[in-house]
């Protein structure tokens, strides 16, 4: 690539020099001769930036890439297309599209790519950035139509890769590598959020119902415990009762309720039956 910037300077400083010559060599008509000469050489410079390529073309056919900085071509027999190397990206509208489940929704992206060989993106295609818009139009369609909604909904990141490595596949003869493509809005229809949103409450309360039971089983096991401990410790319980009583005066109320024990009340009926 280098070699052909350089080929195209020498040819331009030969002209430069050739019109030199004759100016020299024939003071009149060589001098006009030679401004001619030098307006031709001067309006064949091109500037490529550092992000760019340029695909040269003679007499229509292709003949090479020029890379970046200052180049010369020849007018009327040589053209220059500037190819930009850099990612770009392409807005995908929204697309409507019936899902696996028979569900229509309206799905947008955007795909990132960049060109890789310039020569093949002017060659092959006619419009690069048109037709890898298009065919990533017709894949996602193509891709959602074969999901189901649930799929849709979870699988965000995945059915995006897919389609970045089908687009990616096609547009490889173009000289363009889709590096990423993103689902960014997905738009249901109203009966169907309202569906949605009745099946998320419904989860909720569910998961509630199984934490509070999880609990009472919990508690209940706890209580079991403590039941068996006061058993074996009689003494326990008397700490117990006096905790009670504790917790009751926190409350500063007037009335204070000493509990009976129930292996008291259990003594008296079997004094009372003798």
């Amino acid at each position: 690539m280098e070699f052909k910037n350089r080929v195209q300077m020498m040819i331009f400083f030969a002209l430069l020099i050739l019109g030199f010559i004759i100016a020299v060599a024939v003071p009149h008509i060589g001098f006009i001769f030679a401004i001619l000469l030098w307006i031709y050489a001067f309006c064949g410079l091109k500037v490529i930036y550092q992000y760019e390529k340029g695909v040269l073309f003679t007499l229509g056919r292709f003949v090479g890439v020029l890379d970046a900085g200052l180049v010369w071509i020849a007018p009327i027999f040589q053209s220059i297309k500037k190819i930009d190397l850099r990612i770009q990206t392409v807005d995908l509208p929204k697309q409507e599209v019936i899902t696996k489940d028979n569900v229509p929704i309206k799905v947008n992206g955007t795909v990132f790519f960049k060109v890789q060989y310039p020569e093949k993106a002017v060659l092959n295609v006619k419009d690069y950035r048109y037709a890898t818009s298009m065919y990533s139009q017709t894949v996602l369609r193509d891709i959602i139509g074969g999901k189901e909604l649930d799929e849709v909904l979870q699988k965000r990141d995945e059915i995006a890769e897919e389609i970045r490595k089908i687009v990616d596949e096609i547009t490889d003869a173009w000289g363009i590598v889709v590096t990423g493509v993103r689902l960014q809005d997905i738009e249901l229809p109203d009966e169907m959020k309202r569906a949605i949103a009745k099946q998320a409450e419904a989860e909720r309360e569910r998961r509630s119902v199984i934490i509070k039971s999880e609990g009472e089983v919990k508690a209940a096991e706890n209580l079991a415990k403590a039941g068996k401990i006061i058993a074996k410790i009689p003494q326990a319980l008397q700490l117990r009762m006096l905790q009670t009583l504790q917790d009751v005066a926190v409350e500063k109320n007037s009335t204070i309720v000493f509990p009976i024990p129930i292996e008291l009340l259990e003594s008296f009926k079997k004094e009372k039956k003798e």
